[in-house]
């Protein structure tokens, strides 16, 4: 595969405190979402990943025949692992039955990963993917692979979604032991959760008699027989923490992610704050959280020493929820505004410092952390940021046919200048714009969108509240008219099935394809406008010619910094600007 051995690194790098991989992930249930979809959410957030489409398309194997592992993060050669007979069409991060899965690093406790193991993260969704139809069924997968194989990657959160139901899986290594410890909890339905690179699954219901919702890797078949069952975990996930004394205390005490991953206060400010900032959108009294949020203060009863056992006084007392209910229902238009965050509205909003530079830019360069006078300080790391490749919210649609019915709304680069288009995942090609091999992050495409979207973000950057709400204007005009013509485009789908399915796929294809195309080929055309429009500090608006001049100047404006950046300019220059 091209991008893996190009080395297109999936994830970057937060350079504050510890390094953290850099992603986010919104799940919403079906009884919390309008139109009763499941939906899921993902950033690709790298500096050096390029934005396309990713296709498996379905295909039968002889026996005998072997996959390729390489890993996602590095491209190295891994291994081979015996294929199944049959696996399915696959479109960027869902299935044609529209099972999707997102991730994000959390990376945990270090040595835990396995440099002999034979799964890293990236191949475990995307064979996944190949393998299973529901989310019940890609947990199995996940959990055989890795104890088969073993685990090469660092600790990681999976979003794991069908059109019924939605679970949340953290999973990380054991050292030079071969497999994983792992954890699954179903989202109880009418609820949404979130994870942004910090394990969040601490305390979870235990296998017992008496508790027959919950069961171990034991007893992986029963996941898929009983519908009660909304948790299930490596039965070592305990075991192996106290036998490598990485936790005392009991069993029932025991948390996944303060024993596997501690949150410090990198984990709090640059992660769990992204959690914070989608839910204090859906629920009320999110505030209680914001010191915990912004790593000012993660209450321990006994404080955390690295390199000791956790015990449950290490483990901290005000974490925000594993998941909470909306005030009210999330439609697909939400969701694309999560991830379009900035922490607008609180004391942090991006918009707002020096920082944002003249023009409220909400973005800041990298490395996130600098230090002044012997003190460290940090940018804030929002859920939109300027790195991202690629991000999509993955729609499971129960009220559809099911191998027709799932739409991943696909966008690249920035989220919040980004356009999600509506990529229907029984697509048996991808478009031109979206498909790999075409440029990649250091050869540019004329014909790819990953660089017609970055030439007008870019050029907003520069002036950003005057270029940036043109974007939007242009942003909800697609995605509100897409809401509404798919509508009409699976009624059309639905009666094509009837009569063969072969001419639904075909249908749906090529109105994936060309809606993408033409959003392209409008957005290229959208820069040139923003460019001529924009160019040298200027606005130019064009004016009707009198009829009697040869020609006539546009109307300029030339906007002027905002009284925080003269004042700024002035306190570091004195009284050398100063008019006498």
């Amino acid at each position: 595969m091209k991008r893996l051995l190009t080395l297109m690194i999936i994830m970057c790098f937060v350079s504050f405190m510890k390094p953290t991989q850099a992603c986010t992930n919104f799940l919403i249930t079906p009884g919390a979402s309008v139109d009763g979809s499941s939906m899921i959410s993902y950033a690709a957030d790298s500096h050096v990943l390029f934005g396309e489409l990713y296709h498996y398309p379905a295909a039968d194997y002889p026996e005998g025949a072997m996959r390729e592992i390489y890993d996602w993060d590095s491209g190295r050669y891994l291994g081979r692992i015996p294929e199944v007979p049959h696996t399915y069409n696959v479109v960027g991060n869902m299935n044609e039955w529209q099972l999707a899965i997102g991730e994000t690093t959390f990376g945990g406790l270090p040595n835990l990963g396995n440099p002999e193991g034979m799964i890293d993260y990236g191949s475990l969704i995307y064979t996944t993917l190949q393998r299973a139809k529901t989310a019940r069924e890609a947990i199995k997968t996940m959990a055989e692979l890795v104890a088969e194989y073993g685990y090469f990657s660092d600790g990681e959160s999976f979003s794991i979604a069908d059109p019924n139901e939605v679970w949340i899986m953290e999973l990380i290594g054991k050292g030079q032991e071969k497999g994983a410890v792992w954890v699954a909890r179903r989202i109880p339905d009418g609820y949404v959760s979130a994870h942004a690179n910090q394990a969040r699954i601490t305390t979870f219901p235990l296998a017992t008699r008496k508790n027959k919702n919950s069961i171990t890797s034991k007893n992986l078949d029963k996941l898929l027989k009983n519908p009660n069952i909304d948790c299930v975990y490596a039965e070592d996930v305990i075991s192996f923490a106290k036998k490598n004394n990485l936790y005392v205390g009991a069993d029932e005490q025991f948390s996944f992610s303060d024993v596997y991953a501690p949150v410090d206060f990198s984990g709090a400010r640059a992660c769990e704050i992204r959690v914070w900032a989608m839910f204090n959108q859906v629920v009320d009294d999110m505030n209680q959280y914001w010191d915990y949020a912004t790593g000012r203060n993660i209450n321990r009863v006994k404080p955390y020493v690295k390199g000791e056992p956790q015990t449950p006084e290490n483990f901290p007392t005000n974490r925000m929820p594993l998941w909470v209910k909306p005030n009210e229902k999330v439609s697909v238009l939400d969701m694309m505004a999560f991830m379009r965050d900035h922490l607008e509205g609180t004391e942090l909003d991006m918009t707002q410092d020096i920082g944002a530079g003249p023009f409220g830019c909400p973005y800041r360069p990298r490395p996130m952390g600098f230090e002044v006078d012997g003190v460290e300080y940090v940018h804030e790391r929002a859920t939109a940021t300027q790195q991202t490749a690629f991000s999509f919210v993955a729609q499971c649609r129960p009220n559809t046919i099911n191998n027709i019915g799932g739409i991943i709304w696909f966008g690249v680069d920035d989220a919040a200048s980004t356009v999600y288009c509506p990529m229907y995942t029984c697509m048996t090609e991808i478009p031109l714009c979206f498909r790999e091999g075409n440029g990649d992050i250091m050869e540019y495409s004329e014909t790819a969108a990953f660089w017609a979207f970055n030439q007008v973000t870019n050029w907003a950057y520069t002036k950003y509240n005057y270029i940036h709400p043109e974007i939007a204007e242009k942003q909800a005009a697609y995605e509100q008219g897409w809401v509404k013509t798919v509508l009409d485009v699976d009624a059309k789908a639905a009666e094509l099935y009837k009569e063969d399915p072969k001419k639904a796929v075909e249908y749906l294809t090529k109105f994936s394809s060309t809606e993408a195309e033409k959003l392209t080929a409008d957005w290229r055309e959208f820069y040139k406008y923003l460019f001529v429009k924009y160019m040298d500090f200027n606005i130019k608006t064009a004016q009707p010619t009198p009829k009697s001049y040869k020609f006539f100047a546009p109307k300029v404006e030339q906007p002027e910094f905002n009284e925080e950046f003269y004042r700024a300019i002035i306190e570091q220059t004195g009284d050398k600007l100063r008019v006498y």
